[in-house]
């Protein structure tokens, strides 16, 4: 018993929650797992590769499955955002600042320093962390494994073994569980497998993520990409076709019918870490209206520059005269500012009004794309764009926005910034997606504010940083380009006060629709639904 004085006066246990004997045991079972990748790490030869990586990845996802079981289903199914704020590791307490520094220098050595993870170079065979991969890569795709490869190995195991325990923690929402089977069945498939097969039938075929859309997979429109899918024939142009469709058609015919969350929540890899292993970080998004600025001038931003990237990656390889290929550099540049202005008009007649003031934030970052097009253009060489070599600049995109941004800061610090930082202040992808979204998609999370007791768990549970409370409290349907859809916010809410929904276009924003007692004809606004 202990004989600690407490002189909290909250009916709530106020002291940090404890785990059972039986968490405990689960904890050093997975503890075991990533010694012998820690082993693996310091070049400790295994004799018998195979077993040992078998061994310590079903020991991670064992200790996984015996924990989050112990930790849910002992407990009644419903809500279970208790002692989130307790707990070091959830509150950037000690272990939340270790677990992040750790994931960070991971991140760092994955993207930069590849060989103290064991990769040989020249040729040379591999050693260390990524030689213990090697027998699981031969067997996927006949080849040694690759950095990437371990990489993709641990985040598919990562989403698998806390899949199951975002499973189990909401068992009692229907949603929930199938968007989870969702996202471990894509990162599985069509992240993991289906590119290993490909190599394997075909190894001149570039890599390609069926599931990941420009301009998350911005490599699909490199130089070298290109003519290695135009060098095998017809699947390299079918696929080179399915990149470009998945932008112009796809993308937008099931945000227009299911808003963002077809991609963000039930699809995309990097949203499937972040809501299963994540899920303990989710509250850390802060809600405060700095955050939301800084969201979305940075979002715009990173969006511009991948927009100027990609248009530039292109821009490099194409030549000035049309005999030898009809898509030169001057039509290539023509035809990009002109879809983008056509985009921009479309959008400045049928939507201002619903804009505000957004609609100056829009210009400016149109208006700076068009500027930097055209200097592009009229500064460039056959080989430098804004007086940069065309492979320098390639180079420094995939630096800056695939390597840092999506990993070392997105990911690696999700014990500080929350599970969905690069979601939500650097994800192109959900940029384009939330744009879309706000302008012309039928989804809407609606709310019946006479319901809202303010309890708080929809804002606290938003990964987003949205403050959900403050829409349910007036009323209003809530449409922001940054929600995703999760969710979470319906399934914590415990008066049913919050609906994600897919209606008509009409009525979707309501920043008029309020509460009883402000001047609004609510027998009207009953007539119009």
């Amino acid at each position: 018993m202990s004989n600690k004085l407490n002189h909290s006066m909250s009916l709530a246990k106020p002291d940090a929650f404890g785990i059972s004997r039986k968490q405990k045991i689960a904890l050093a079972i997975g503890i075991v797992g990533l010694f012998i990748l820690a082993l693996a790490l310091f070049n400790v030869d295994f004799s018998n590769k195979a077993l040992f990586l078998t061994l310590s990845l079903g020991l991670i996802t064992t200790g996984t499955v015996i924990y989050s079981r112990d930790a849910y289903l002992t407990k009644l199914e419903g809500i279970k955002n208790d002692g989130a704020w307790f707990k070091s590791i959830s509150s950037r307490g000690a272990w939340g600042w270790i677990v992040g520094v750790v994931l960070t220098t991971f991140y760092i050595v994955l993207y930069f320093y590849p060989t103290l993870l064991g990769l040989g170079k020249d040729g040379a065979a591999n050693t260390g962390l990524i030689s213990l991969f090697d027998p699981l890569s031969n067997l996927l795709s006949g080849r040694p494994a690759s950095q990437w490869f371990v990489y993709g190995t641990l985040y598919t195991v990562a989403i698998f073994a806390f899949g199951y325990k975002f499973i189990l923690k909401y068992r009692h929402n229907r949603y929930e569980q199938i968007r989870t089977i969702s996202v471990m069945f894509f990162q599985l498939a069509f992240a993991f497998l289906i590119p290993e097969f490909m190599y394997r039938m075909n190894s001149n075929l570039p890599y390609y993520d069926l599931k990941s859309v420009w301009p998350l997979n911005y490599y699909i429109f490199d130089e070298w990409s290109v003519k290695g899918f135009l060098s095998n024939g017809n699947i390299g142009l079918a696929l080179i076709i399915f990149g470009i469709v998945s932008i112009f058609v796809i993308t937008p015919i099931l945000t227009y019918k299911y808003g963002k969350r077809w991609y963000c929540s039930w699809v995309c890899g990097c949203g499937g870490l972040a809501e299963t292993a994540g899920d303990s970080f989710r509250h850390l998004s802060s809600k405060k209206m700095s955050a939301w600025k800084l969201e979305r001038w940075l979002i715009h931003a990173v969006l511009v520059f991948s927009v100027v990237m990609t248009v530039a990656m292109v821009y490099t390889y194409l030549g000035y005269d049309s005999n030898d290929f009809w898509l030169t550099k001057g039509v290539f540049i023509g035809l990009v500012i002109g879809f983008l202005t056509l985009v921009f008009v479309v959008i400045m007649y049928f939507k201002r009004s619903e804009l505000g003031k957004d609609a100056k934030y829009g210009a400016i970052g149109f208006f700076a794309t068009i500027a930097l097009l055209m200097g592009m253009h009229f500064t460039g060489t056959t080989e430098e764009v804004f007086f940069i070599k065309g492979s320098s600049l390639r180079s420094a995109y995939g630096l800056y926005i695939g390597s840092i941004f999506s990993g070392v800061i997105g990911t690696g610090f999700y014990p500080i910034l929350g599970s969905r930082a690069w979601c939500r202040f650097g994800c192109p992808m959900a940029a384009i997606l939330g744009f879309q979204q706000r302008m012309f998609s039928k989804f809407r999370i609606t709310t019946n504010g006479g319901q809202c007791i303010s309890c708080g768990n929809c804002s606290n549970s938003c990964e987003m940083g949205i403050d959900v409370r403050a829409y349910a409290q007036k009323g209003e349907n809530i449409v922001r380009s940054s929600c995703v859809g999760c969710g979470i916010c319906s399934a914590v809410c415990p008066r049913g006060v919050l609906k994600l929904e897919n209606g008509s276009m009409e009525g979707r924003i309501n920043p008029t629709e309020v509460l009883l007692g402000n001047d609004v004809d609510l027998m009207e606004l009953v007539n119009q639904k």
